[in-house]
């Protein structure tokens, strides 16, 4: 790769000294907690207190990985921490899968159990009769007196799968195209077609937010759609905010990876934070086709 300096191995595993980091996000991640804790139970200080805690993890995540590629430029670390670090990552990932497959399965659970039994439908037969009688198995709903979207509390629309979902998806499918050709670019070592490659998936990325950004406006003010609609406006927003989270997150690491690529920090054998970005970016992908097919379309 043209401008590229082969980065020299250390023979011994490298062990860091001082990590304070570690306590730092502790430290953040518990303000967020409890500011995201004041703020459901309306104390002002709820806020102040989640922004405080994002500022302490935002300069945690900014010093330790700063840290970690000094230390890896500086060749501190050999093929055996290379290792540690795929088996972390891959770690990770296998946790967020979990964590994504509740939310899954609340939904499953709900569609194919709950709103049948409470409407008196298979091995429950009495359940709607002592809970809510007539509550008919109706899909979406936003509970017993508001069957199919409209009842007392309010009238909504259900999100439909062929309009933004649809072309997010299609810029999903582009950007794991994408984010692969830079790949095959750094084997190469052909500095272009990786650089062209990160930005067009970086672009993508964020104009997948930019877009979910729109579709959520949309849905609290003109559709009566929101967090508080019911069983289906908790599972949809759930699911798909955090999964724009993920990208959001996805697109931070590809940018930094994309910087990192301009001042020739990778090599065909020595690029795991690429493929580390490149590995969750495919993750985020597969979770929205998930999303796509089973809380849009059907």
């Amino acid at each position: 790769m043209k401008g590229h300096n082969t980065i020299p191995m250390n023979e011994d595993y490298y062990l860091p000294h001082k990590a304070t980091y570690p306590i730092v996000g502790s430290i953040g991640l518990t303000t967020l907690l409890v500011g995201f804790a004041n703020q459901l139970n309306g104390h002002a200080i709820g806020s102040t207190l989640m922004l405080a805690g994002t500022a302490i993890l935002v300069f945690m995540m900014a010093g330790w990985f700063s840290e970690v590629i000094r230390e890896s430029l500086a060749g501190n670390y050999n093929h055996q921490v290379d290792i540690s670090f795929r088996m972390g990552m891959i770690w990770f990932i296998t946790s967020e899968v979990f964590f994504f497959a509740a939310f899954f399965g609340a939904l499953y659970y709900t569609r194919i159990y709950a709103v049948p039994w409470l409407a008196g439908e298979g091995a429950f037969e009495s359940t709607g009769e002592l809970l809510w009688k007539g509550f008919q198995n109706v899909w979406p709903t936003n509970g017993p007196d508001s069957i199919g979207g409209v009842g007392p509390e309010g009238h909504f629309e259900p999100m439909g799968a062929w309009g933004i979902p649809a072309i997010n998806t299609l810029i999903l499918l582009s950007s794991g195209a994408t984010v692969t050709w830079a790949h095959w670019g750094l084997y190469a070592n052909n500095r272009r077609q990786l650089i062209i490659g990160l930005i067009a998936t970086v672009a993508l990325g964020f104009l997948f937010v930019f877009l979910q950004a729109m579709e959520y406006h949309e849905a609290y003010t003109e559709m009566g759609l929101t967090l508080g609609t019911g069983i289906y406006g908790s599972t949809f927003f759930m699911l798909t905010g955090f999964h724009g989270l993920h990208v959001t997150i996805g697109a931070i690491f590809l940018l930094v990876v994309l910087l990192r690529s301009l001042r020739g920090h990778f090599g065909h054998d020595n690029h795991f934070a690429f493929e580390a970005a490149a590995w969750y970016w495919h993750f985020v992908d597969v979770v929205w086709l998930g999303l796509f097919i089973f809380v849009y379309w059907l």
